[in-house]
């Protein structure tokens, strides 16, 4: 039996999920439930093994996104980037959490230095504040060299964005195949 579901997961962020087969197709912006979206998706499609990002402009909560990133890696699902979509910002720290990572032709991955909102920066703290340790932390976790994270915060500003070539997805370790 094919299974088809589209789940309008919040209306607030616009992140949609939609399941065909064994494959779960996710587009938006990934907000503070990001772990309830996808435990009740895989909780009613447990077949799923492939989450696809389609176009993942980033996050609101970048805590969510971490564990969003782990929940993926302790379920065993494999995460791609679909062919000329895109992930930017935290959409590539969910990206991470596949147990291989692949990414389609054309396929734009996008990175840039952090922001609370307020005056809190990367670029405002000091190398030792333990924030920072957070988000080295994290890659390590997932088989990312930390290089890339202080990279990330030298690419671009807050407000903009760097793609990555593909030389520098590879380098960085971001997918595994």
């Amino acid at each position: 039996m094919e299974v088809n579901q589209k789940i309008d997961a919040d209306s607030s962020n616009g992140l949609v999920i939609e399941v065909e087969k064994n494959t779960a197709y996710l587009s938006g912006a990934l907000g503070a439930d990001l772990v309830k979206q996808l435990s009740d998706m895989v909780r009613k499609n447990p077949n799923v093994t492939d989450l696809v990002l389609v176009d993942v402009p980033g996050s609101v909560d970048q805590q969510a996104t971490m564990e969003g990133a782990r929940l993926i890696r302790r379920l065993g699902l494999n995460t791609h980037i679909a062919p000329t979509g895109y992930v930017l910002s935290g959409g590539v720290d969910l990206f991470l959490g596949g147990v291989t990572r692949s990414i389609g032709a054309g396929a734009g991955v996008g990175v840039h230095s952090w922001s609370d909102g307020t005056k809190v920066s990367a670029t405002s703290l000091n190398v030792a504040d333990p924030v920072h340790a957070t988000y080295v932390n994290f890659y390590l976790e997932m088989g990312v060299p930390e290089r890339f994270y202080w990279f990330s915060l030298d690419a671009a500003p807050a407000d903009r964005v760097y793609f990555l070539s593909p030389e520098e997805v590879y380098d960085f370790e971001l997918a595994t195949e």
